[in-house]
């Protein structure tokens, strides 16, 4: 296990270098420039700009900035913004609260999802099937801007459940509603992907010799049925959580949730490359461990996996 390990964080090396250089070159790449738009429509000083070029490195080659870049990564610095401010402290106000939403739509989406996919697996064609099968299915058809604007105006608004607005300072109770709608088109597949595994293990072969022993259904079902069926929901789980963190833009909009979406959003649209690079960099990390913690947990569902 640990010769795996050892070998799985050393190919992350050349994963984790390649990407954040292909984001650091489309970044820098993108239209317009954010040291000229700081005179907005009038026409720049060019010393002055020049001199902000040179000061923000934006005047080296487009590999001389990567290396400058990793270098301070590697020191824990992400860079400043054009107007000075340290990225480092944009994340630190940014990934908590993300974080935070990103668990909570996790935590709806795996509870509910393998609960409504057990159900419907074990009692396929029947109406609980069926009504799992439609409930799904109106949850994808439904896009997540349109199910936010719902939410919030039935829930926050007229019962009042929580703030309409969302403010820095941000508790649990007031991210559990934008976190069940970021959680709700996950939450489908979850249940489709859990319902199809567990209906396809109960025809399995150890599935008919553990019913013959006379196992009590409890054992069967928790030992042997979900450990088999939950390694590709596991799979899914746990890549949701890199995207449940970088695609809470239109969620984090809609309730004004101060997240890495809108961190995101506002450094595209200012285009500041150091917070986009930054922020692309921790989620990264995000996938790369993740993927790392996925592996180690096949073994765990299904003991015949070993690792050399």
């Amino acid at each position: 296990m640990g010769r795996y390990v050892a070998r799985r964080l050393l190919q992350m090396i050349p994963v984790f270098i390649g990407t954040t250089f292909l984001i650091f070159f489309m970044v820098r790449t993108l239209p317009g420039d954010p040291i000229r738009a700081l005179w907005g429509d009038k026409a720049p000083d060019p010393t002055q700009l020049a001199a902000l070029r040179h000061e923000y490195g934006l005047d080296n080659p487009m590999w001389q900035q990567y290396l400058d870049y990793m270098k301070g990564l590697f020191q824990g610095d992400f860079g400043t913004t054009v107007g000075g401010r340290p990225v480092s402290e944009i994340l630190s106000d940014a990934f908590p609260v993300t974080i935070r939403l990103a668990l909570i739509a996790l935590t709806f989406e795996m509870v509910l999802g393998l609960v409504l996919g057990v159900f419907a697996g074990m009692k396929r064609g029947k109406l609980v099937d069926r009504s799992v099968l439609i409930l799904t299915l109106l949850v994808i058809s439904i896009p997540v801007f349109v199910l936010a604007y719902i939410f919030q105006t039935v829930f926050g608004t007229e019962l009042g459940w929580t703030t309409a607005t969302v403010q820095d300072s941000m508790s649990v109770e007031q991210l559990i509603l934008p976190g069940i709608v970021l959680g709700s088109l996950s939450l489908a597949y979850v249940a489709r992907l859990t319902r199809t595994t567990v209906a396809e293990n109960l025809r399995a072969d150890y599935m008919r010799t553990a019913l013959a022993k006379g196992l009590p259904q409890r054992r069967i079902v928790v030992n042997h049925l979900l450990r088999n069926s939950l390694i590709p929901v596991v799979t899914f789980l746990g890549t949701d959580l890199g995207a449940l963190m970088g695609g809470a833009i239109v969620t984090e909009g809609i309730f004004n949730v101060q997240g890495v979406g809108g961190a995101l959003y506002q450094g595209l649209i200012r285009r500041e490359g150091s917070t986009v690079v930054g922020i692309v960099t921790c989620l990264v990390f995000v996938y790369l461990a993740m993927s790392l913690i996925i592996d180690l947990l096949y073994a765990v569902l299904d003991p015949r996996i070993r690792y050399a």
